[in-house]
């Protein structure tokens, strides 16, 4: 029987290793004829000690006490910027890498069946970690920290190039992508600038040739201008030529209306793939907050109120936008619905490379 790998990655501030659990059980539930295996990446603890180190310093300094709102600084800004920051850093972001390498490994991913399929959620700062680690050219050096574990996790998933390119026609499929309050639209304008800075060199954040190759090259052969569409191109086509009948790749991008990190992708990832639906299937999907919360909200809604900085107040409930898509009914029913229509199909065209 084939298996269905479920990827969660969450973003900035989680300390709850148990964050997508409701989510996975409200799936295996309403799919109880599929094989589900969980995939949930934690990563919060990594950054955990160098961000508290940080605050000490911070509440060490003479000044400290003449600051206003200390717990939103605390509780709010330093875990959110913190968490991004460190993830960039090369020794952080080296770290993160191996936790999620070696927890891909245990599952079995990376010796998955042909027929088997991989579905991704992720959240927030998640969705850049995906992408740095699939697509982002600075650890293609031989000499990076955790160089090794993100060839071998690019290795394992069909289309994508990792150390053995002759392995991208091998792997798991990417059977649907979910993404939830993703910034990965800011995070896309690294890649400005021509694809080169002024040197000539390609930046190392650069997700756009391994995106490209994920996707493809346009029909003159050359890259396109923007970064990322060669690899995302080649990405999706080699799906496609593989998918019997040929079917788009299914992307839904879920954006709570009063989340101030999440923004639309359609429009900007058609464009990444210079206008290649043909193989992407990318849905922007507004969700809404219920019970009282969902009624200030929609009352906020029907007034100028809402294109001030005061719906900026509910970031600061429990129950946030930003971090209400684990437990909200509309993405996760939308998630089940997507997961369950993609239907178990054996790799028959397969290549033998």
């Amino acid at each position: 029987m084939a298996t269905d790998y479920v990827l969660f990655i969450h973003g900035v501030t989680i300390r709850n290793p148990n964050y997508a659990d409701e989510l996975f059980e409200r799936l295996t539930k309403n799919a109880s004829d599929r094989n589900f295996q969980k995939i949930a990446f934690y990563w919060g603890d990594i950054n955990q000690q160098p961000e508290n180190k940080l605050l000490e310093q911070i509440r060490g300094s003479s000044d400290w006490n003449k600051m206003w709102f200390h717990n939103i600084r605390e509780q709010q800004i330093l875990p959110f910027t913190g968490d991004a920051a460190l993830y960039i850093s090369r020794y952080v972001g080296a770290k993160i890498v191996r936790k999620l390498k070696k927890q891909v490994a245990d599952s079995g991913l990376l010796k998955a069946n042909p027929d088997d399929r991989l579905h991704i959620v992720t959240h927030s700062w998640g969705t850049v970690i995906l992408f740095d680690i699939l697509f982002a050219s600075r650890w293609e050096d031989k000499d990076a920290p955790a160089h090794d574990d993100v060839m071998a996790i690019r290795d394992a998933i069909f289309g994508i190039e990792g150390e053995n390119r002759d392995r991208r026609y091998q792997g798991i499929k990417i059977a649907s992508i979910h993404t939830m309050g993703s910034p990965v639209a800011i995070f896309s304008l690294t890649d400005v600038k021509s694809d080169q800075d002024e040197t000539g060199a390609s930046s190392s954040h650069d997700i756009t040739p391994k995106l490209q190759a994920f996707v493809g090259q346009n029909e003159t052969g050359a890259s396109s201008s923007h970064d990322i569409t060669p690899k995302l191109q080649t990405l999706l086509k080699s799906l496609q030529e593989e998918a019997s009948p040929r079917e788009k790749l299914p992307w839904w991008n879920y954006i709570h209306p009063a989340d101030p990190i999440a923004y639309p992708l359609q429009k900007m990832m058609t464009d990444l793939v210079d206008g290649y639906t043909e193989y992407l299937d990318i849905q922007d999907v507004i969700t809404h907050s219920t019970g009282w919360l969902g009624w200030l909200e929609n009352l906020i809604a029907q007034t100028p109120l809402a294109q001030t900085n005061l719906p900026l107040l509910l970031s600061l409930l429990p129950d946030n936008p930003h971090g209400s898509y684990w437990h909200n009914d509309e993405a996760i029913k939308k998630i089940i619905e997507v997961v369950k229509n993609e239907t178990p199909k054996a790799n028959s065209l397969s290549r033998s490379v």
